[in-house]
């Protein structure tokens, strides 16, 4: 698990790609979760 493992953050930053573990944009990414949360816990 170092900079060639595409799973993790510093991997995608190595590559130059993004995805779950390295968001584009953290900001949506963080409403996203959020709110797929609360519509889990309904």
């Amino acid at each position: 698990m170092g900079r060639g493992d595409k799973k993790t953050a510093k991997g995608k930053r190595f590559q130059g790609s993004f995805g779950k573990s390295r968001p584009a944009n953290p900001v949506a990414a963080k409403k996203a979760a959020a709110k797929k949360a609360a519509t889990k816990a309904s």
